[in-house]
């Protein structure tokens, strides 16, 4: 999966693979998941965020 386009996914879609990605590959820590794809979290988060998802660090995922 390439990550490096998230900026012009759609959000509901991006939410599910980042979720997905977070629970199988990542045990929940966004900052490896940032680092592995090379993309820069803030945005990441603020692109969630604008479709109501928030990440959630106790439960390693975006709610």
């Amino acid at each position: 999966m390439n990550l490096a386009n998230f900026e012009s996914m759609d959000p509901i879609l991006l939410f599910s693979l980042i979720n997905t990605k977070l629970r199988d590959d990542f045990a929940g820590d966004l900052d490896k998941l940032a680092r592995y794809y090379d993309i820069d979290r803030s945005k990441l988060e603020t692109k969630l965020a604008a479709a109501g998802f928030d990440f959630m660090p106790e439960t390693g995922q975006f709610r």
